[in-house]
Order: C-alpha cells, then sequence, then structure tokens
C-alpha cells in the first residue's frame, strides 16, 4: 500500500492525503504526476502557494544557481543580497507603479505569522484591544488569526482563543438587499450599540476559504471611508488572493483603495515559504526586535521571488494573459452552471478564482473524487463545503483549464447518473 507508512505514523489531522490518495512523485507548472506515472492537471496551486506553477523553470534555475553559489540561506533579519534584490525588484515592479507607499516587514513564514503581526502593530499603534472582521473570513490557524476566523470547525472553547474580536456581515451574507456597510457605521457611530470602537478592520476583499464570496466595489470603497470617519486601520488580507489570483497584484486594486496594512503569503515567495507585512510608514511603530521570529528571512524565498517578479509582472504582459485565462475560466463556469442548473445555486468568482455553490453539498465529495479519479485535482470551499473552486496555478495554459474543465463536467454527470441508478434501484425494492 503505497500510503500506509502515512496511515501509520502520521497524525489523523491530516486533510488533502484523504481527499487525494495517491503518491505523487513529480509535477511541472500546472500537471502532476504519481508513482505510477498517472497525470493529473492541477486546479487548487498548492491552496494557491503555487500561482507561478509547479517547478517553474526560471525559479528552479535561479535557486539552483544560488544554490551551487553558497548563497547566504538562513539570516534572521539580517542583509542579505538575496533579500536586498527582492526589495529593490518589489519596490520597483510592485509598489512604484501603483504609488504605493509601504515599509516591509518580513516575518515567520507562513500566512497566519502575517496576521498575528498584523494584529499586533495595530494594537499597540491605536492603543485598543478590539478588533473587527467578517463573517465566513478565513485567516489563519495560530490563536490570533483564529480569533478572526469564522468558521465554527476550527474553533474549540478549549483552544483558548483570545477575546477582543468581533464579527460583523460581510458584504450580501444577509442577502442583497441588506445594506451591511450601513449596519457597520450605525453600530460603530451608536454609543449605545455595545460595540467597542476597534484598532483594525480586517478582511479578505475575496473570501476563499469562506466559499468564494467578492465584495463590490462600492462596498470596499465604502469601508475605507468608514475606517477613516473612525480612525479605524484598514487590513486587507491578501494572502489567497493577492500575488495575481483576483487578476491585479493586489486584489484591492480594482477598487482603487489603499488599505493600512497588507499582509502577504503563499506565492509571495515564488514556491518557497515566506511571509510578508506591508504597513504605512507611519504605523512602523517598532522597536527593534520587538517582533522576531527565527524564520523570517528565508533567502532561498528572496531568489525565488525576485525571479517571480521580474518575469511576470516587469510589464502588463501577465496582467492581458490574466484577463483572457480568466474570462475562459469565468466562460466555463458558466457552462458548468448551465448545463447542471438543477443541481447548481450560483457561480462567484473573479479572475482566476471561480467557485459553483451546489444546492446539495452532499454531491461535492463524490464529485471531487470523481474528477480526482479522472485526473483533476481541485478542491472544495465554503463552511458547509458546498462549493467546488477553481484555482489554478496562474500561468496554466488555456488548453489545460478547458480540459480540466472537462474532466470536472463529465465527473458531475457521472456521480449524477450514478445517484440515479442509485435511486431507481431503491425505489424499485
Amino acid at each position: 500500500m503505497p500510503l500506509e507508512i502515512f496511515n501509520q505514523y502520521e497524525s489523523e489531522v491530516r486533510g488533502y492525503i484523504r481527499s487525494f490518495p495517491t503518491l505523487f512523485a513529480k509535477s511541472k507548472m500546472a500537471e502532476i504526476w504519481d508513482v505510477d506515472g498517472k497525470r493529473y492537471i492541477d486546479f487548487f496551486a498548492g491552496a494557491g502557494a503555487l500561482n507561478y506553477g509547479h517547478n517553474n523553470p526560471k525559479i528552479n534555475a535561479a535557486v539552483i544557481e544560488y544554490l551551487q553559489n553558497d548563497g547566504i540561506g538562513h539570516a534572521l533579519d539580517m542583509g542579505t543580497v538575496a533579500k536586498r534584490d527582492f526589495i529593490t525588484s518589489f519596490v520597483k515592479n510592485i509598489l512604484k507603479p501603483r504609488n504605493l507607499d509601504y515599509k516591509l516587514q518580513f516575518v515567520g513564514p507562513t500566512g497566519t505569522n502575517a496576521i498575528e503581526t498584523a494584529l499586533k502593530i495595530a494594537r499597540k499603534v491605536k492603543g485598543r484591544k478590539q478588533v473587527m472582521s467578517f463573517t465566513n473570513g478565513f485567516h489563519g490557524m495560530s490563536m490570533g488569526s483564529l480569533s478572526i476566523t469564522g468558521n465554527s470547525f476550527y474553533h474549540d472553547d478549549s483552544y483558548g482563543v483570545p477575546g477582543y474580536t468581533t464579527q460583523v456581515p460581510f458584504h450580501n451574507y444577509l442577502g442583497d438587499k441588506v445594506d451591511t456597510i450601513a449596519y457597520l457605521r450605525k453600530i460603530l457611530g451608536d454609543d449605545s450599540s455595545g460595540t467597542e470602537l476597534p484598532a483594525a478592520i480586517v478582511l479578505e476583499t475575496i473570501q476563499a476559504e469562506g466559499g468564494i464570496n467578492v465584495a463590490g466595489v462600492d462596498w470596499l470603497k465604502s469601508l475605507r471611508e468608514i475606517c477613516y470617519d473612525f480612525d479605524i486601520l484598514l487590513v486587507v488580507d491578501d494572502i489567497q488572493v493577492g500575488n495575481g489570483r483576483s487578476g491585479n497584484f493586489f486584489s484591492f486594486e480594482r477598487a482603487g483603495i489603499q488599505p493600512d496594512i497588507v499582509t502577504l503569503s503563499k506565492s509571495i515567495g515564488g514556491g518557497h515559504p515566506m511571509s510578508l507585512v506591508l504597513l504605512k510608514p507611519e504605523l512602523d511603530k517598532w522597536s527593534p526586535g520587538e517582533h522576531s521570529g527565527t524564520f523570517r528571512g528565508n533567502n532561498l524565498a528572496f531568489v525565488a521571488a525576485t525571479v517571480a517578479l521580474d518575469t511576470y509582472w516587469a510589464d502588463d504582459t501577465f496582467v492581458k494573459e490574466l484577463q483572457l485565462k480568466s474570462q475562459l475560466v469565468e466562460k466555463r463556469m458558466q457552462d458548468l452552471a448551465f448545463r447542471f442548473a438543477d443541481h447548481i445555486r450560483e457561480i462567484r468568482g473573479l479572475g482566476m478564482i471561480w467557485g459553483a455553490e451546489f444546492k446539495d453539498p452532499e454531491l461535492i465529495s463524490a464529485i471531487c473524487s470523481q474528477a480526482f479519479a479522472d485526473g483533476l485535482v481541485i478542491e472544495t470551499a465554503g463552511a458547509a463545503d458546498d462549493v467546488i473552486k477553481f484555482l489554478g496555478p496562474l500561468i496554466i495554459t488555456e488548453a489545460l483549464i478547458n480540459e480540466g474543465f472537462d474532466i470536472l463536467e463529465s465527473a458531475v454527470e457521472k456521480v449524477l447518473i450514478r445517484n440515479r441508478t442509485q435511486e431507481g434501484k431503491e425505489a424499485a425494492q
């Protein structure tokens, strides 16, 4: 049994290996192969950590050369050539073209490290304990991040998750006839609402794990105004939907707003662990060493990230390619919803992140399992796991997008036929 050693020795907490039960051996860009040589199209991209694909040849070549030349690997927050080159590239290719002025803070290598850092500096600067977040938001697995994460599956009273957090309705959480921004402004402005003024409001502009919920442009602009009016810091969690996932490098660009703090991780490291907090210069109130971390300087990630930035973000060529691919993904999602209109409630998405919400969540697991058996890696989203989620690498070809959606459509059809056959047998008994 190829998975026997994992079943015997690895913790029961393992999850993705249950959804994708094979032994993977190699990968290239948007394709993966297992030990038996079976090929899979990747609509998952390492949960958004592989926007530039598996084993991107330009990134690999730079990392290999760096290692062969005995480049610095571990340096805490000391200065290295690799870090210098990354900062230079990030400022030139990302910040300056967008007229953004941020200081860069390198933190521990995971997304939740960035969120914890943002919460800590926001509370320090504003001198307030309270933080607001939104329904269906997901921000990480450490204690502070869990305290602003909505899904109850990840919570347990015994964890001792810190308080001083308030969750408020996200855009369209209460339906399109309820103005959740008006509600937020009301409770913040009313001294009798029982709502303490927060240091920060934290959000994903596109809630990925929450079910592919896309905040509207006007809603985001109004939220930015609320934060100005009440002296609240706006923190955008761009860990999964940043780095080009929305069609622009930052997911908030479409609204023309500038958050006070931005958290980045996953694909910012070009496939290597890295996490970054962007904060407006006036918020950089840290004392030297006040917030630390042993692995806040992954130089291999700096090398990989610099190549990714210089290759894909030096001009608008990549963004134009993303627009065309995004249109194709949206069309294929629309086709899926039309073909299975009796079973799909809604499709939602933007750029290169889309989801199809099914009326019967029990179908989803069977569909994803069938798709995997047929050669497609795709996952679910939503509090009830009722959304099938497209999250392919940004470098995926249009041919692979179409092939992957053909597999997905076939998998839906197979599951529905199997269910109808089973129902017929049961009715005949």
